[in-house]
């Protein structure tokens, strides 16, 4: 399939002071779309100036939530180039998703290369300062009229991208974090490892109350027993414990993160033992007052690597290293970081220079 590339009329005004850059507020000039009919495939692929959608208002996503995504990044580097981390490892899990919500899967080589050609024509986006970077949405919806409960017909795919600011403004900043005794995000056997909208719909109310309390995020426990945690909305957990490094088992309720994958591979090479296991979460608690539990930390595409100071469950709260950085967390942020930016050689072959 080709890809054609419309031509563009006007360009955007770029925000000039890189400080004020928020998260998925900016888009840049072009986004990538294509569209599925069942029987004829994927086709219409193209490269066009960013722009709405025109969506019947029986679109089958409005109302069966068909929709999964991907996030990942493109870093400015020292040299003046442009790098991805690891993408053919979040097209190889949009296909996932997309094999979870019965939506087409799409040709992975030509994707990559759709999104590379994409970042080529608009890399002028990607911002320069520290921390910085340009983030990258690909989409897909069942676009099909149809109201009836079934798999669509007829999807649209897209690719946009957004310049986003240093997540950290001020350096990396300890999270306070609820663990949530009643609401749930997924359950065995349901949507949890896909990423689709619909999990982070269901994760909006809680958060919304941990926000209102004084916490930054919510920590999931298991549906089943609300005993075990899982993961906080936007990123997987682990924990140093007894000098090992714990974290939940993807068994189906847990996003199988890139950064954490590149996170257990990282302290594997460092001598750390690895367990994925279900930890308690009184195993959490009362490891912290004991000492065994020496540090907790999320990773995911956004923060990276984002440090927990404390965790509160119902009346208990428990503070980790008197709300500091642990030494492990700001060693992983910063070799992530030094890999994705090239201020750190990479022997993992994680980095795709454009």
């Amino acid at each position: 399939m080709k890809i054609d590339v419309l031509p563009l009329e006007q360009m955007k005004k770029k925000i000039e002071d890189e400080s004020q850059l928020a998260f998925g507020k900016q888009f840049t000039d072009r986004m990538f779309v294509m569209e599925y009919d069942t029987g004829k495939g994927w086709h219409s692929a193209r490269i066009q100036p960013y722009g709405p959608f025109s969506l019947d208002p029986a679109a089958m996503v409005l109302h069966y939530s068909q929709e999964i995504f991907e996030g990942l990044k493109a870093f400015r580097r020292q040299d003046g180039s442009v790098a991805l981390f690891r993408p053919a490892d979040n097209v190889r899990r949009f296909n996932k998703s997309a094999a979870r919500m019965c939506m087409p899967e799409v040709d992975e080589a030509f994707f990559l290369d759709a999104l590379r050609e994409l970042i080529r024509l608009d890399q002028d986006w990607v911002p320069n300062s520290e921390g910085t970077s340009l983030y990258i949405r690909p989409t897909m919806i069942a676009n099909e009229p149809m109201l009836g409960v079934r798999p669509a017909d007829q999807y649209l795919c897209y690719i946009i991208l957004s310049p986003v600011g240093a997540y950290y403004k001020g350096g990396i900043a300890p999270v306070k974090i609820w663990i949530s005794d009643h609401y749930v995000r997924a359950a065995e056997g349901g949507t949890g490892e896909a990423k689709t909208g619909g999990n982070y719909a269901a994760s909006l109310y809680a958060s919304k109350e941990a926000s209102e309390k004084g916490y930054d995020q919510v920590l999931w426990l298991d549906a089943k027993e609300k005993r075990y945690v899982e993961e906080v909305g936007s990123m997987n957990m682990l924990f140093l414990y007894d000098d090992k490094i714990v974290t939940s088992p993807l068994k189906g309720t847990v996003l199988d993160g890139i950064t954490r994958r590149s996170v257990l591979t990282l302290v594997k090479e460092m001598g750390l033992e690895i367990e994925e296991r279900a930890l308690s979460v009184d195993e959490v608690l009362d490891g912290v007052e004991s000492g065994r539990l020496k540090e907790a930390f999320g990773a995911g595409t956004a923060v990276v690597i984002s440090p927990v100071a404390q965790f509160t469950y119902k009346d208990r709260t428990v503070v980790l290293n008197g709300g500091q950085t642990g030494e492990l967390t700001q060693k992983l942020y910063d070799t992530l970081t030094g890999i994705q930016y090239g201020k750190l050689d990479d022997p993992y072959g994680w980095v795709e220079q454009l």
